[in-house]
C-alpha cells in the first residue's frame, strides 16, 4: 500500500494525489497538520534518504524560523527534532511506495516506474 505523507492545502501534494488518482493507484494520506509528523518513520526517511533531502529550507516556514534554529541544524538529529517541531520543514510529499522505496517531492517522470504491471 502507497502511503502519501503531506499537508493537503501544499500544491505540490495537491497534484500528487492528483496523479496517484489519475493513475488509479490506491494510497493512503497521512496528513502532517493533523497527526503531525511520525517520528519513526521521519527517523527511517533520513535514514535511508539523508537528512539534507527531508528537510525543506525553500519554504515559507523555514524562512521564518530565527536564525539560531536554522543554525542549529547540522545533522540528522537536530534536523529531525526541527522537523518535529515544524512539520511543514518537511519536504512534501514524502512517498512510502512499499518495502523501503521513498520518494521526497512530485515527478511524475520519476513516479512513472512506481506504476504497478
Amino acid at each position: 500500500m502507497i502511503t502519501l505523507y503531506g499537508i493537503p492545502n501544499c500544491d505540490t501534494v495537491k497534484k500528487a494525489r492528483a496523479w496517484l488518482d489519475t493513475h488509479a493507484l490506491p494510497y493512503s494520506f497521512h496528513d502532517f497538520k493533523k497527526a503531525g509528523v511520525p517520528a519513526d518513520r521521519l527517523a527511517t526517511w533520513t535514514q535511508i534518504l539523508g537528512w539534507e533531502k527531508v528537510l525543506n529550507r525553500q519554504g515559507t516556514t523555514w524562512r521564518k524560523l530565527d536564525a539560531a534554529t536554522q543554525a542549529s541544524v547540522t545533522d540528522a538529529a537536530s534536523a529531525q527534532a526541527v522537523m518535529l517541531a515544524h512539520a511543514s520543514t518537511v519536504k512534501r510529499p514524502v512517498v512510502e511506495w512499499g518495502g523501503d522505496v521513498l520518494t521526497v517531492g512530485f515527478s511524475p517522470d520519476a513516479w512513472a516506474d512506481k506504476i504497478p504491471g
